[in-house]
């Protein structure tokens, strides 16, 4: 399980307009997780309190227990939670193992004081994203 690099998160469509050094400094805060196909990543209705983005495999996104969609590489979810809302409004399962990198919204608010440019960067991409759903 590799942790990602600037290159790998240039080819996250929400992170890929950020700066090289932007992205380098975002990098350095992810950690890696792997989940078993099966396993529920995140849980509908339960707290939130990081963001992902899928390395490799594919999850489905679950919602009152309908399939809702799939993602794959590059794809994210938790965007919500990390951003204050809170609460998970859907399940996300693991469809084949997956690997994830992760973002803690503790991480987040420490990004906010220590790195602004770069946490505002990330919040405008996913207000914008939320904007559009």
């Amino acid at each position: 399980m590799a942790a990602p690099t600037a290159d790998d998160l240039a080819k996250v469509p929400l992170l890929s307009g950020l700066s090289d050094d932007a992205r380098g400094a975002l990098a350095e805060r992810f950690e890696v997780e792997a989940y078993a196909a099966g396993h529920a990543i995140v849980t509908e209705g339960r707290a939130g309190y990081a963001f992902y983005v899928v390395a490799e495999g594919l999850a489905a996104v679950l919602r009152d227990g309908r399939h809702m969609r799939e993602l794959g590489p590059g794809d994210y979810f938790g965007e919500i939670s990390i951003m204050g809302a809170g609460r998970r409004t859907a399940t996300v399962v693991a469809a084949t193992p997956v690997e994830v990198w992760v973002l803690f919204g503790t991480v987040f608010r420490t990004l906010q004081t220590s790195d602004p440019e770069v946490a505002a960067a990330l919040q405008e991409a996913m207000e914008a994203r939320l904007a559009s759903d």
